[in-house]
């Protein structure tokens, strides 16, 4: 049998890191293992694609950085929401919610 794909859904990226830095201030490894215990599991985040990610939602102004030390002493970016990105978050939210009740209602059509 075939592993299930955990990948993030094309288009979601976005949307799971505002959400996961709404919660508090962290850095990629840590936004990286956020969505994945949040999600238990079903989601995994590449990467270079987190990467690429932070740095379009910090040139859109929706996130601020800051290099600080870690628990384990060592240098990492801190990423934290501005009040752009809590408007951007509550934007696609209700974009999200919206798309996903028109796919129950297409699941759920009968003939």
């Amino acid at each position: 049998m075939d592993q299930p794909n955990t990948d993030v859904i094309q288009g979601t990226l976005d949307l799971l890191i505002l959400k996961t830095l709404s919660l508090e201030p962290m850095h990629g490894f840590g936004i990286t293992r956020r969505v994945e215990q949040i999600s238990r599991g079903v989601f995994t985040v590449n990467p270079g694609s987190l990467l690429v990610a932070l740095q379009r939602l910090e040139r859109a102004g929706w996130l601020d950085a800051e290099w600080r030390d870690t628990q384990n002493s060592r240098r990492a970016k801190f990423y934290a929401l501005t009040r752009a990105g809590r408007k951007q978050l509550a934007l696609e939210t209700a974009d999200w919610r919206r798309r996903v009740a028109a796919v129950a209602r297409l699941l759920a059509a009968e003939v």
